[in-house]
């Protein structure tokens, strides 16, 4: 749909992980990702970005997708997400 909005929201964090060093759980999420996400993701053929895959990542891929306009938003009582308002 040419007018449409996509509401996305996921994991906060870097693509970097020297950034996500103070983290406050990011230990738990790279442990999660190592375990699951990553490990799945490999066996069935993907890239293996895992959890932590990141806001930069999140934009490339997005605009690989051919949105355009990318809104990253973060809410007061929500530490752990970004949430993302896409459009084409």
């Amino acid at each position: 749909k040419p007018d449409g909005l996509y509401l996305m929201q996921d994991i906060r964090g870097s693509s970097h992980v020297h950034n996500n060093i103070g983290h406050p759980i990011g230990t738990f999420l790279y442990a999660i990702s190592t375990m699951h996400c990553m490990t799945v993701s490999l066996a069935q053929g993907g890239e293996g970005l895992g959890a932590m895959w990141g806001e930069e990542k999140t934009h490339e891929y997005l605009g690989k997708a051919g949105f355009r306009s990318i809104e990253t938003n973060q809410l007061a009582h929500d530490f752990a997400n970004n949430w993302y308002v896409v459009r084409k």
